[in-house]
């Protein structure tokens, strides 16, 4: 959505089939579709599916949204040669935001 792939009104996979599709826990993209609608840049509508909506990212959060990217694959690499799946780090990622709460 940042690069302008997908353009507004596009449907988007339902929760379970982006978790099946991205090897995922499905609270994880519920949370995800929730935050980038709050952002309004989702809208879903009941009984039909979650839809690209009309706001557009600004730059900054697309440039954020780019190291962001940058830092998790490299982290995600290097967790996978020492054996660890994507849910091991995110499993590590939650506790350590609860203990710094």
């Amino acid at each position: 959505m940042a690069r302008g792939d997908l353009e507004p009104g596009t449907q988007l996979p339902t929760v379970r089939q982006l978790a099946v599709d991205l090897s995922i826990n499905p609270n994880t993209v519920i949370r995800a579709y929730r935050q980038m609608e709050i952002e309004g840049l989702l809208e879903t509508h009941q009984g039909s599916g979650t839809f690209v909506g009309d706001r557009k990212p600004d730059i900054d959060a697309i440039e954020r949204q780019r190291m962001l990217d940058q830092i998790i694959t490299e982290m995600l690499a290097r967790a996978s040669s020492y054996g660890l799946s994507f849910e091991d780090v995110l499993t590590g990622l939650q506790q350590r935001k609860e203990r710094s709460l």
